[in-house]
Order: structure tokens, then C-alpha cells, then sequence
């Protein structure tokens, strides 16, 4: 069993990364039916949280199905960290992450996200202030460092250990990689195997299969893994990964009926949380990603994405299950 705070996971939990534009409400539910063990809201500014931003508030909405859940934060003024901690834990999440990873120039520019790899001392200080604003857990999402000259992980986890996080998530690359390249987990090891570290170590990156989420398991020994590209389009990969890891087989994929399912699964929960109109607009960019790889689909793509309604949805589904019965998704 993993612990965060008074947080009880499975053994080697797997956590949904907490993804901007992507893990709305909607997406972590058909993730949680997929076998996710912790999820996090998209970050939400801590700007916009202290001046009440409408687009900030609403990403505080959780519903109880999706416990255990995260709220994660970012921002670069200690003071505003700290007041936005206070205002997300009021919203009753089972615990606040703070994002130090994220290597956007938009985010980055503003001194939040992965431009404190550039500054430990004042992200040991923020990080400090939101463990003194909750009684929840906090936990921090990071990088291996700025650039290859930063790689200091190692020091950073112990740090920032001491003054009182629960669990770090680490993505196994350096802000100047951005997305690019392979993510390198070797230091994401070493963090683990330091003998001072006793909380949760997750590593985060390139995990796009049960396959792989096994081999890095036992190569550098982490707590659990955090999955995100991987989940779109397929927030099944979670009870992949675990039918896998628990029993060497892989399972088959959905085929187009339980595919069609889960797609319905997450356009009902869009429209309930966002209304009709901007439900079905906001899921129009999901159906490449999961129907990717399905021959021949591009008619029906496009009728998807140009349907205004719910009934004219669920009419081209339900033929895109009669047409591709037979064929494996």
C-alpha cells in the first residue's frame, strides 16, 4: 500500500497527470471507470484563483465519484500560492499538488511552473507556505531541472521533503526538453533509491504502454507511475496497465461497441457539466483521438465533429458501431 499523507493507494497506484484543456471533469470520469487511482484537476493559476477568474473557479469543481483527487496549482508569487492553496482547499480535494513542471514559455515567462527549477530556494519557500496554508497533503510535480547544467533532482526531492510534502511526481525531463526526445528516468531512480526519501516517488513520462509501465517498475523501482499523452484516446490504458502488471497478459483492446460506450460516457458527462452546446463542441477534439487508427473513419470524423446535437451524435455512433461490428478496434 502507498501512503500519501492519510491517503491510502493500491500497491504501485497509477495516477492520472493533471493535463490543461484535457483533464476537465468529464475526461476523469471515463479515467476513473478506466481504472485510474489518482487524479488531479487541470492547473489552475493562482492569479486567477485570488481574483475569483471565472475559467480558475470552475476548475475547482470535484465530485465525490472521483476521490481520491488533487487540486493542482501554479504560480510564481509565494503570497498568491499561498492565499490560492487556502481558497482550493475550502473546494474539499484530498490534496493539493503544486506544479513545477509545467515548460510552457506562457507559464515559464511568469516566473510559475518549471522557471522555479531556476530558483530552488524561493520554490522551497513557496512550497513551504502552501504546506503552512492546508492541513491537506501537498505534493509537487516537477522536472529533473532547468537544463542538462540542472539536473538536480536529487537535491531538490530532499529539500523539499524536509519542509513537509507527501509525495513528488517527476518527469523525466528538463524544462529546455519541453516534449522532446526520450524521457531519461535514470535520476528519477536515483531520487528513489536515496536512502533519506521516504515519501511516494512517481515517475511521468513517455509510459504508453502496460509493457513498458512493468519494465520501468522494476528498473528504477518507483511508488507508482503517472500516465498522461497515453490516456487520451484511451483511458482504458489504466486497467491495461494493471491487468498486465499483476499477470503477464496483455489484454485485447476495446472493440467498437465498448469504444462507441466510453465515448457516450464522456460526451453525456461534457454536456451535463458544460451544458448542450459547449458539451458537444468541447468533445468534438476527442473523437481523432479515439478513433485514431480505425480504417476508412474520416466520413464519420467529419460528421461528428459538424453534429450540433446530442441526438445526432448518438445516431452516428450507433451507426459506427453497426458499420465496424466486426472489425477490431
Amino acid at each position: 500500500m502507498v501512503k500519501i499523507g492519510n491517503i491510502s493507494l493500491n500497491d504501485f497506484p497509477l495516477l492520472l497527470a493533471p493535463m490543461e484543456d484535457v483533464s476537465d471533469p468529464p475526461f476523469r470520469a471515463v479515467c476513473k471507470a478506466g481504472g485510474a487511482d489518482l487524479m488531479y484537476t487541470e492547473f489552475i493559476s493562482s492569479e486567477g484563483l485570488i481574483r475569483h477568474a471565472a475559467k480558475s473557479k470552475q476548475k475547482l469543481d470535484i465530485f465525490e465519484y472521483e476521490r481520491p483527487i488533487g487540486i493542482q496549482l501554479f504560480g510564481g508569487n509565494v503570497e498568491s500560492m499561498r492565499e490560492a492553496a487556502e481558497i482550493a482547499a475550502a473546494a474539499n480535494p484530498d490534496l493539493i499538488d503544486i506544479n513545477y513542471g509545467c515548460p510552457v514559455k506562457a507559464v515559464a515567462c511568469k516566473g510559475a511552473g518549471a522557471a522555479l527549477l531556476q530558483d530552488i530556494p524561493k520554490m522551497v519557500r513557496m512550497t513551504e507556505e502552501v504546506v503552512k496554508a492546508t492541513s491537506l497533503p501537498v505534493t509537487v510535480k516537477t522536472r529533473l531541472g532547468w537544463d542538462d547544467s540542472t539536473r538536480n533532482i536529487v537535491e531538490v526531492a530532499e529539500r523539499l521533503q524536509d519542509i513537509g510534502i507527501k509525495a513528488l511526481s517527476i518527469h523525466g525531463r528538463t524544462r529546455v526538453q519541453m516534449y522532446k526526445g526520450s524521457a531519461d528516468w535514470t535520476l528519477i531512480g536515483k531520487v528513489k533509491e536515496n536512502p533519506r526519501m521516504h515519501i511516494p516517488i512517481f515517475g511521468n513520462g513517455d509510459i504508453d504502454s502496460p509493457q513498458k509501465a512493468l519494465e520501468y517498475k522494476n528498473r528504477y523501482g518507483v511508488d507508482g507511475v503517472m500516465i498522461g499523452r497515453a490516456s487520451i484516446g484511451a483511458p482504458w490504458v489504466f486497467n491495461e496497465i494493471k491487468h498486465f502488471v499483476k499477470t503477464g497478459e496483455a489484454l485485447l483492446p476495446p472493440d467498437m461497441a465498448e469504444r462507441v460506450r466510453i465515448v457516450r460516457q464522456h460526451l453525456d458527462f461534457s454536456i451535463r457539466w458544460k451544458g448542450d452546446k459547449l458539451g458537444i463542441f468541447e468533445m468534438r477534439r476527442h473523437y481523432t483521438n479515439y478513433f485514431r487508427g480505425t480504417p476508412d473513419f474520416k466520413p464519420f470524423r467529419t460528421r461528428l465533429v459538424e453534429a450540433g446535437t446530442h441526438t445526432e451524435v448518438n445516431e452516428i455512433l450507433e451507426e459506427v458501431v453497426q458499420v465496424y461490428a466486426e472489425i477490431p478496434a
